[in-house]
């Protein structure tokens, strides 16, 4: 007996994984794809869950992290134009491979999870252009752990081609599926040394 692949069915194109770690870390002041969460760096955690989900797996980064010695541990993908922001490694996954659809990850998103990754991948619908998450905040697409059909990203280049590399933008459409943010802060991000702290057990949270 054969075993029944996880993967969408043959009419979809194959489905990569990138990690997106060519930020420039301005807010956190040390690059978040270094920190280490659990024992392990952001970079490795994330590209190893996510590679679980995909067939093949990259990671996203800017021209002057190539030498970096975590970052040349894994398949990488360079940012074509600086200053685009995470679009551009969209983009330059798109253009090494434009038939593929992409799962794609920030890499400062410690409590992500299997299962946070498995219900984007189920809800795929060829039907449909992306499957995202709606923020908890302002009931937006969230854009980076979202999955990307080949349309989508079409979509992005010409859109960024007129100067607009917002990725929100191209999720605000009635072709894109956006489920319910997970209840378990999966998606939740850590962008400065306090939040890092906080996620660590060192600070409490900040009350409001």
């Amino acid at each position: 007996m054969t075993a029944q692949s996880t993967f969408p069915a043959p009419a979809a194109t194959s489905l990569n994984g990138l990690v997106l770690s060519g930020g420039g870390s301005m807010r956190m002041g040390r690059d978040k794809a270094l920190l280490v969460h659990a024992g392990v760096p952001q970079l490795s955690a994330t590209f190893q869950l996510l590679a679980r989900h995909v067939q093949s797996c990259f990671v996203s980064l800017r021209e002057a992290q190539k030498q970096e010695p975590l970052r040349a541990r894994f398949p990488g993908l360079v940012d074509g134009i600086e200053g685009m922001g995470p679009a551009a490694g969209l983009l330059a996954a798109h253009r090494a491979f434009p038939e593929a659809a992409w799962l794609v990850v920030a890499c400062d998103l410690p409590l992500l999870d299997d299962a946070a990754l498995a219900a984007l991948v189920k809800a795929r619908d060829l039907r449909h252009v992306a499957v995202a998450y709606r923020s908890a905040h302002d009931g937006l697409a969230e854009p980076l752990c979202a999955l990307w059909e080949p349309a989508a990203l079409a979509r992005l280049r010409g859109q960024s081609a007129a100067g607009r590399h917002r990725l929100r933008d191209v999720l605000d459409a009635p072709d894109v599926v956006l489920l319910d943010a997970p209840a378990n802060r999966a998606l939740d991000n850590i962008n400065t040394p306090d939040e890092f702290e906080q996620l660590q057990g060192r600070r409490q949270p900040r009350r409001t």
